[in-house]
Parts: structure tokens; C-alpha cells; sequence
């Protein structure tokens, strides 16, 4: 895998649903001591409902100087895309994906684990009759990033932005040990607090 040209400080984390976005970027930022935001968490008000603030809260996050996040939302994609300098693509087998994330999701239903904003996972015979059930929605959304670099490449060539660099990892033992070598090597772990980016309520 080609090195990293310079030490990444905001970076985005691709990937179809279930793939393991969050866990990767949460690790990512460890790795680099920079802050992770879970996108799902600024868009995700009570009942599910889109949070008014969202944009502005996107746009506080991406004027700091270090973030990572997942590259989700078409409304903030533009705004993600222009400010990161590194974009890492989780590029798993599907049939990988989809069982995450009915894993996932039977584990969140039957936990009744609390998401954002004390969201909650549905009954799981939802997804009979919900086109827009999680486990539904991954399975026809699976290979809607089979272009991710083109779609990257061209949107930041059509904002007069320079190639991000795009780095596709094709299972977690490759991100592992990317994240153990290439990202470590330009991005040394520093000391110091992290600024709040988190969402104001």
C-alpha cells in the first residue's frame, strides 16, 4: 500500500451500512489523537427525526483543525468532502456487510440499546414491511459505493479542489494493520486535550 503523502488530521470514513464505519473511524481517531464524530449522532434527533442543527453543527465540525467522521448525508457530503485530506473506504464483501448488520441489529433490538438522542432499534418484524428498515436499506444500498473514487475525484475536481487520497481497505484485518503501519508512520500520536465538537443541543 502507497504511504500517505503527509500526516492526515480530517479524515472520513466510507462504507456501505454495517460495514463497521464508526468502530474504524473511532479508531482512527485514537490513532491520530484527533476527535471522532459520529455523523449519525449530529443528524439523529428524538424519534428519529432530522435535527434542525445538523448543517450547522457539519459545518462547526469541519472548520476545526482535526476530525474524523463517517462520509454520510447527502446534504453534507459537500461540505465533508471539502475540507477532509483523507478519505478511507471499508470496502467489505457484501455478504460480509449484510451479516454485521443484522448482527447488529438484532443485538441492538434485543439489548434495547440506546442509539442518539435515546433512539431505539424497532421491532425486528419491521423489516417486512419497512422499505427503509436498516437491514433492508443495506441490502439494496450495498453496492452504491462501487464508483467511490470517481464520485470523490469528480466532486472535488467540480469545487476546484485538489485528489483526496483514497485509501480501500477490503477487510478489518487490512485496516488493522493499515492503521498499525502507513497511518502511524505519518501520524505519531500527540498529547493534548481535544476541542468539544460535539452537538449542541
Amino acid at each position: 500500500m502507497d504511504p500517505l503523502p503527509c500526516r492526515p488530521r480530517r479524515v472520513l470514513v466510507a462504507g456501505v451500512s454495517g460495514a463497521g464505519k464508526t468502530t474504524l473511524a473511532r479508531r482512527i481517531g485514537r490513532a491520530l489523537a484527533v476527535p471522532h464524530v459520529e455523523i449519525d449522532a449530529l443528524f439523529h434527533g428524538p424519534a428519529w427525526t432530522p435535527r434542525p442543527e445538523f448543517l450547522a453543527d457539519v459545518e462547526r465540525l469541519t472548520a476545526t483543525d482535526g476530525w474524523v467522521t463517517e462520509w454520510l448525508y447527502d446534504a453534507a457530503r459537500p461540505l465533508l468532502l471539502a475540507r477532509a485530506d483523507l478519505m478511507v473506504w471499508l470496502d467489505l464483501p457484501a455478504a460480509q456487510t449484510m451479516a454485521q448488520v443484522v448482527t447488529r441489529t438484532v443485538r441492538r433490538r434485543v439489548r434495547g440499546e440506546a442509539l442518539w438522542n435515546g433512539n431505539r432499534e424497532g421491532p425486528l418484524v419491521t423489516v417486512l414491511r419497512d422499505p427503509e428498515h436498516v437491514v433492508r436499506w443495506a441490502w439494496t444500498t450495498r453496492h452504491r459505493l462501487r464508483d467511490l473514487p470517481a464520485t470523490v475525484g469528480a466532486a472535488r475536481a467540480t469545487a476546484g479542489l485538489p485528489d483526496l487520497p483514497v485509501v480501500r481497505l477490503g477487510s478489518h484485518r487490512a485496516a488493522d494493520r493499515w492503521r498499525a503501519g502507513p497511518l502511524i508512520s505519518v501520524g505519531r500520536r500527540t498529547e493534548g486535550a481535544a476541542p468539544d465538537i460535539s452537538p449542541r443541543s
